[in-house]
């Protein structure tokens, strides 16, 4: 299905490339504009299926578009909002899916060179899924919060968290992982349980669950 899309970039060139690659892949683009005060008004104007928005922009360069993908995600829950940053912004994380993890997704922007990679997580955000840069998801790890939890998870537990925070269903961790999907389940079913997280059948909730854990 054909999604309605909005953009905004302060990069000309950039802005330009992502609207090509969509419209190459689809879907039809009804605003490309550079600041967080344009984007609000131009999804006000087209209500589109999905936002795709660089989280700095003019005047700051701060958190303009965030501040403002956090906004539209108020006023028009049902638009997906896909956020894009050239460096990773852990700290970012937790505000773009604070409250529900539904239609929300977090890039890097050297992710939009896997032109395939960038169109999926731009269709699953649309369709109210969640996605995570990996790098993203990586870090946090690294990083150790929460180390009593994480020292207890096995390599491969470690590995099937990274694809649930990406958003990956658990079919999708299969056949990443080239496993079946009960060794998946019970990868996934030892992981809440080590995290001290209840089992939860709503995968958006389940991956906004292991973050904030991961965050705190």
């Amino acid at each position: 299905m054909s999604l309605r899309v909005v953009i905004a970039e302060d990069a000309v060139l950039f802005r330009a490339g992502l609207a090509r690659l969509i419209e190459d892949h689809g879907h039809q683009v009804d605003a490309a504009v550079g600041d967080g005060d344009a984007l609000l008004a131009a999804v006000a104007e087209h209500r589109p299926d999905v936002v795709v928005a660089d989280i700095r922009m003019p005047p700051t360069h701060t958190d303009e578009g965030l501040r403002a993908a956090l906004e539209i995600r108020r006023r028009h829950p049902g638009t997906g909002v896909l956020v894009l940053s050239q460096y990773i912004e852990t700290k970012y994380t937790s505000r773009l899916l604070e409250g529900n993890a539904a239609g929300a997704g977090y890039l890097l922007k050297e992710r939009v060179a896997d032109v395939a990679e960038f169109v999926d997580t731009l269709e699953r955000v649309a369709a109210g899924g969640t996605a995570l840069d990996p790098e993203v998801v990586g870090q946090l790890l690294r990083a150790g919060r929460r180390a009593d939890g994480l020292a207890a998870l096995t390599g491969r537990e470690r590995d099937v968290l990274v694809l649930m925070a990406e958003g990956r269903s658990n079919a999708g961790i299969a056949d990443a992982l080239v496993v079946s999907g009960g060794t998946v389940e019970k990868h996934v079913a030892s992981i809440l349980d080590k995290l001290g997280l209840p089992p939860d059948e709503a995968h958006n909730r389940r991956v906004l669950a292991v973050l904030r854990y991961l965050s705190t």
